[in-house]
């Protein structure tokens, strides 16, 4: 039987303003790992919120078109929206009201899901919601399978940073792997995230560390294993699905392979490969090179 993952996080329409108009894609954090799993052939099922409303109807159509399970938590509040406008192709976000009441109730189903995983992982969650925090840890402790975490802070939805911050060092207990980005470390703790990899590595066996074109490492038991980034600046045309489509190349390995037997050099360039395929075109969908 292959390997499932189950992946717990954000799924919402994102919206693209530019100098041509708006355009409106299914996407999220959570979601954009989970279809990135899809894509690299890995069973996958998604645990994430959404509305009762035509928003919602998109993402369940399109979490059926890649073949994935869904098991969403319904909010009366409706599908979350997160309006991001380029700037020489970074996004800059604003989110809509459910964005920023996030919540999932892990009912049975969910709790299924994450239980008998083989792999799960985390991408974008409401940490610094005290109840919100406090159900995944129970939830993640039960799972029997690696545990991954990519906390994926963002400003718009950030309520207290330092409680977010706090809510990953204490996860540091049950998450096997930890995937941290500069922009994560500088939000949460104001220091990039090379500066804050010693700190938690006394939390974390695993940290996966990504710093854009800087590229990415891995900071392992006794050793660190690094990759340059592959993409030219004059391929970069959007980087919003750069951090997901690492954490899903990442991913799809330990799952394949486990936790302890993936070969990081191999791993760590295939994801860069991943990522400069994935941002020489618009939106977050993962791309092979």
């Amino acid at each position: 039987m292959s390997p499932r993952v189950t992946v717990i996080g954000d799924a919402l329409i994102d919206e693209l303003v530019d100098e041509r108009g708006t355009l409106r894609f299914v996407g999220g954090s959570a979601l954009n790992v989970a279809t990135g799993l899809c894509i690299l052939g890995v069973p996958t099922t998604l645990v994430a919120m959404i509305g009762d409303d035509a928003d919602g109807a998109l993402i369940r159509a399109h979490v059926a078109g890649y073949g994935m399970e869904f098991a969403p938590t319904l909010t009366p509040l409706g599908t979350g929206v997160a309006r991001s406008e380029r700037r020489d192709g970074e996004p800059h976000y604003s989110f809509s009201e459910p964005m920023l009441h996030r919540v999932l109730d892990f009912d049975d189903t969910q709790r299924r899901a994450i239980e008998t995983a083989d792999v799960v992982a985390v991408s974008g969650f409401p940490l610094d919601d005290e109840g919100q925090a406090g159900l995944l840890a129970e939830v993640l402790e039960a799972s029997a399978g690696v545990v991954a975490l990519d906390p994926n802070p963002r400003s718009g939805m950030l309520r207290d940073a330092a409680a977010f911050g706090r809510a990953v060092e204490q996860l540091g207990g049950t998450v096997d792997l930890l995937k941290l980005g500069d922009d994560d470390a500088l939000l949460l703790y104001g220091r990039p995230v090379a500066s804050v990899i010693d700190a938690l590595r006394h939390r974390y066996t695993h940290i996966l560390a990504t710093e854009g074109s800087n590229g990415a490492s891995a900071h392992l038991p006794g050793r660190q294993v690094s990759s340059p980034a592959l993409a030219s600046a004059g391929g970069v045309v959007d980087t919003m699905g750069a951090g997901d489509a690492v954490f899903a190349s990442v991913l799809a390995e330990v799952a394949t392979a486990g936790l302890e037997a993936v070969e990081w050099h191999a791993t760590l360039h295939r994801a860069m490969g991943v990522a400069a395929a994935t941002i020489a075109h618009p939106g977050a969908l993962l791309r092979s090179p």
